[in-house]
């Protein structure tokens, strides 16, 4: 069998329902994602890559999106999460936000080595910590996959916030921590859910660090590695709209990324949304209400690429 890497990046709550769609078009074609040789999942993409491992279909991952029914096997996986309600998130209010910055260290760090800072690390470091607990995206985690990590190879990126350094959490790393709690860290949006305590530092979203993490599969000798990106752009058009500057910086890292993996001999394919996609998905990527009309239509919109001769031969190890 081919070995394929899966890279499921951030994007809020319209991120998850676009992998849910994108892999949903991928397995009808017959490539289950569960069988990737590693996932690298960022922030929303850490929930999909989670659920993924503990065995969960992608047709189901797309079923939930868009509220239909379960398949049992899907079912039996997702009934102990029914067990969690979500806690009510209020808009953030400027009054209740602390007012001390979230990392003061990793400041003089960063003013000490400028050139070895990332753009999103030296923002959460400025940024005041956030107020909304993380702890319903570990409980419901825990309670789907158990704290036990898989056996399976997934990776959950984080940044640690004393430092503005990447941290990769899998089985068997150092530091160590509980499945649902790396997640949790994972998808703690700076300024807007809490720091995630593990092993007596604080972390928050690896996508402080990159909105993907796909470098962290050069030369690990795939035969393919395939990339959901819901916060970079497909194609050179530019939308005015307020995220596009953000859309355009994403797709820069993506593409350095990328190139990165190519050269050490590694093919890769982006599923990035189009113009068309972008207007489904909306500027705010926290607006859980457009995540069925996201699934659904990025379904159908990879079904159409995948039509696509160009997009068959690029993928053709998937079928192999």
């Amino acid at each position: 069998m081919a070995r394929i890497g899966l890279v499921l990046g951030a994007g809020g709550a319209s991120g998850g329902a676009f992998h849910a769609g994108v892999l949903a078009a991928l397995a009808e074609q017959g490539w289950d994602p569960r069988t990737a040789e590693v996932v690298v999942g960022t922030s929303a993409g850490s929930i999909s890559g989670a659920v993924l491992r503990a065995g969960l279909p992608a047709a189901d991952l797309f079923n939930r999106a868009v509220g239909d029914d379960l398949t049992a096997e899907g079912a039996a996986l997702l009934g102990p999460m029914a067990a969690v309600q979500p806690p009510r998130i209020d808009r953030p209010s400027l009054r209740r936000m602390p007012r001390a910055l979230s990392a003061p260290v990793a400041l003089a760090q960063a003013a000490a080595r400028p050139w070895a800072v990332r753009p999103g690390s030296l923002a959460a470091a400025l940024l005041p910590a956030g107020t909304v607990a993380t702890d319903v995206i570990s409980a419901m985690v825990g309670a789907m996959a158990g704290e036990d990590w898989p056996d399976a190879d997934l990776r959950i990126c984080t940044v640690r916030l004393s430092t503005g350094r990447r941290v990769v959490f899998r089985r068997d790393s150092s530091p160590a921590a509980p499945l649902g709690l790396a997640v949790a860290a994972s998808c703690a949006i700076p300024s807007f859910f809490e720091p995630v305590r593990i092993g007596g530092a604080r972390y928050v979203d690896g996508g402080v660090h990159s909105p993907t993490n796909l470098d962290l599969l050069s030369g690990m000798g795939l035969d393919l590695v395939v990339v959901s990106s819901p916060m970079s752009a497909a194609g050179r058009g530019l939308r005015l709209t307020l995220d596009a500057p953000l859309r355009r910086f994403c797709r820069a890292m993506l593409d350095a990324e990328a190139a990165r993996v190519r050269a050490r001999g590694t093919p890769v394919i982006a599923f990035q949304p189009t113009v068309e996609d972008q207007r489904v998905m909306g500027v705010n990527a926290m607006d859980a209400g457009r995540r069925a009309a996201v699934a659904l239509h990025m379904r159908e919109s990879t079904r159409r690429r995948l039509d696509q001769p160009a997009t068959k031969a690029r993928l053709a190890p998937l079928f192999d």
